[in-house]
């Protein structure tokens, strides 16, 4: 294993007498090979332990739930802005309490009670045939015009990223208006909703959708490696980054948080602000092709090709807050 030794000395500040010792409890939904080694380095600089724990979101929230004060979480990591609002909702975390967080995370990537904050970030981007389609959409607003009938394909308005982004519509645009974009979009359904972000995107290949919507790092994995239905014609995708003239495109997180009955806090944050150094950083954008939130650390280099963009900057709190009204929506129009 290759590591930097210069972040790898920068670690060793970590290490002080408050926490050069002990273990550390991760509650992660991250499922990356690379974590491995994001953990094996925290162990070696800092002496360290670290306990995983690796499940669905929700149910690693329901265990924090069930465990109480007696609970043995003392970081909970998840892969999008409504998993860590709902365990925040749940009140199952607590403020992180740390200088180096609060200088190094932007701001709208950073809850504002302190409970959380971004790690990662991940686009969510309009795909189109390019054979088949002369005028994509521009906005995510554009995905409801009637011209799209029968076009579009997504995942269900279950789906977190899906949810995610209608909180986003409902912060920016209001509900009535979010209300009358779900109904459009379902009116120009190609399919039923079905299947992950990649299924999106095969779909565009063979021919059962002409408008996709998907995070970026669906489409950057068929860039960069073989995937079944996927690789094989990408060539054929053509590539949106919505609302470039307004908003800006829509950004999701990897997120991290200090659980409220963390038996090893000094632990925890020391952990939280590993996952800020620069190698870390780089280990966590390039083990799924995301963007790192630490400046200067650059992503990997097929999102890189992929050409920059307009991001939205609204805080990430605006939207997790609003994923319960987003899935009500969904399923008073019929959003399946």
């Amino acid at each position: 294993m290759i590591r930097s030794v210069v972040s790898t000395v920068a670690l060793l500040a970590l290490a002080t007498p408050a926490f050069a010792a002990g273990e550390v409890n991760i509650y992660s939904s991250r499922h990356y090979d690379t974590d491995d080694a994001l953990y094996s380095n925290f162990e070696d600089a800092t002496g360290i332990t670290v306990n995983r724990i690796e499940d669905n979101a929700d149910v690693l929230i329901e265990r924090m739930r069930s465990e109480g004060e007696l609970g043995a979480a003392d970081v909970f990591i998840t892969v999008d802005a409504s998993r860590i609002g709902r365990a925040d909702a749940a009140d199952l975390l607590q403020p992180i309490g740390s200088d180096k967080v609060d200088a190094t995370v932007p701001a709208n990537l950073h809850a504002d009670n302190d409970h959380w904050i971004g790690i990662s970030t991940r686009a969510r981007l309009i795909f189109f045939d390019k054979n088949d389609v002369t005028e994509p959409p521009q906005t995510y607003e554009d995905l409801a015009d009637p011209k799209y009938k029968g076009m579009i394909c997504t995942r269900s308005g279950s789906n977190p990223y899906m949810l995610s982004l209608l909180g986003s519509i409902i912060a920016h645009d209001g509900e009535e208006a979010a209300r009358a974009w779900v109904a459009g979009v379902k009116d120009n359904f190609a399919r039923e909703p079905q299947g992950g972000d990649t299924d999106q995107l095969r779909g565009l290949i063979s021919g059962e959708c002409d408008i996709a919507v998907a995070n970026h790092y669906y489409y950057a994995r068929g860039l960069q490696s073989e995937v079944s239905g996927l690789t094989d014609g990408i060539e054929t995708i053509g590539v949106v980054f919505p609302n470039q003239e307004t908003t800006g495109t829509h950004i999701n997180i990897s997120a991290a948080g200090l659980a409220k009955y963390s038996p090893n806090p000094d632990n925890a944050r020391a952990f939280i602000e590993y996952l800020l150094t620069p190698e870390a950083q780089q280990m966590i954008a390039n083990g799924n092709n995301e963007f790192p939130v630490v400046e200067g650390v650059e992503p990997s280099e097929v999102v890189i090709g992929l050409g920059d963009f307009r991001r939205d900057e609204l805080p990430v709190d605006a939207f997790s807050t609003r994923t319960d009204l987003a899935q009500k929506i969904y399923n008073e129009v019929g959003y399946k």
